[in-house]
């Protein structure tokens, strides 16, 4: 019998997507098809921890698999220096200049990559989905909060504090509700999942999620009006990115574009109300959902070692599907 070696082995990548919530995993190919996938919540500490076991369970399942790990590329929120590999500042996971790479490079001995979750959910939209093609374009998952990848056509734009994006603080209500970082009237307090069914509770005095909140909509008048002033003041933000960059498409992602249609007609329609001047560019909603972090961090691995090309062949459909 022969025995491949491990060189002989087909290769694949850790993607990490960290999230406040969950810290999801999976091994991707370099044909882009999931070998395996971990998820687990998101612990209140030892988060470096639960991160680093993920990853040790990976690499077991790529041995199982037969597979060698050539890379591993974890993507986070909040403000990231993505050169020094540093989380300067991460809200939902209460970090503060968390060296991240330095601290899983010092236990792997495998070549790491550290990204924001947002900017590599745009590189995968850029490479797979509903931006491709787009030089210019604006990516704006929005779920429990918001924030924005903003891309021209000399990648993505990442700002001096490496915050670029943080459209979910966008004040557009002055003196408006008071946002959980410390300023009133952001956007995300109207638009996030989190921001609707708070309102709606308080308009209301009912406890529903933004998902039970969109499928009563024009059956009940609070669900209405909340989601009438979500989606006003999200189309306002997305005037301000319009004529600040000029995006040729706005990409909606996350749990909120699951509403489909709900969402996105009354969003264009404001958008276009709120230009006067100039025509609104097409707003259209993510193709790759909520696997477009995972998705991200594994181009960034494959990035890592120089072998970005390889998600040249990868195919978005019901049959093969990265991550």
């Amino acid at each position: 019998m022969n025995i491949a070696t491990e060189t002989e082995l087909p290769d694949v990548v850790v993607a990490i997507d960290l999230g406040g919530t969950a810290l999801k995993g999976s091994l991707v190919s370099a044909t882009g098809e999931t070998v395996a996938t971990r998820t687990q919540p998101t612990p209140a500490e030892g988060i470096i921890e639960a991160l680093l076991s993920v990853i040790a369970e990976l690499l077991d399942d790529a041995v199982s698999h037969s597979r060698r790990v050539v890379a591993a590329g974890v993507v986070t929120p909040g403000m990231v220096d993505e050169i020094a590999g540093v989380v300067t500042y991460a809200s939902n996971l209460n970090w503060r200049n968390v060296p991240l790479l330095a601290e899983l490079q010092s236990k792997l001995s495998i070549p790491v990559a550290v990204g924001h979750d947002v900017r590599a959910a745009g590189l995968a939209e850029s490479r797979l989905g509903a931006a491709k093609g787009i030089e210019d374009f604006t990516l704006i998952p929005i779920g429990t909060g918001m924030a924005a990848a903003l891309v021209s056509a000399t990648g993505p734009i990442r700002g001096a504090l490496g915050a670029a994006g943080e459209i979910g603080h966008i004040p557009i209500v002055q003196g408006g509700e008071l946002c959980t970082c410390g300023q009133r009237g952001c956007l995300e307090v109207y638009v996030s999942g989190a921001g609707v069914a708070r309102r709606y509770a308080a308009r209301s005095g009912r406890t529903r999620s933004s998902r039970d909140i969109v499928a009563r909509l024009g059956t009940d008048p609070d669900a209405d009006a909340v989601w009438e002033d979500a989606t006003r003041a999200l189309a306002q933000g997305l005037a301000t990115v319009t004529l600040l960059l000029d995006p040729g498409v706005i990409v909606l992602g996350g749990g909120f574009s699951q509403a489909g249609s709900a969402l996105l007609e009354p969003v264009t329609r404001h958008l276009q109300e709120n230009l006067a001047w100039r025509d609104a560019p097409e707003v259209v909603l993510s193709s790759l959902g909520g696997d477009a972090g995972r998705i991200g961090a594994a181009l960034l691995a494959f990035a890592k070692v120089g072998r970005l090309e390889v998600a040249d062949s990868w195919v978005r459909d019901a049959e093969r599907v990265p991550l």
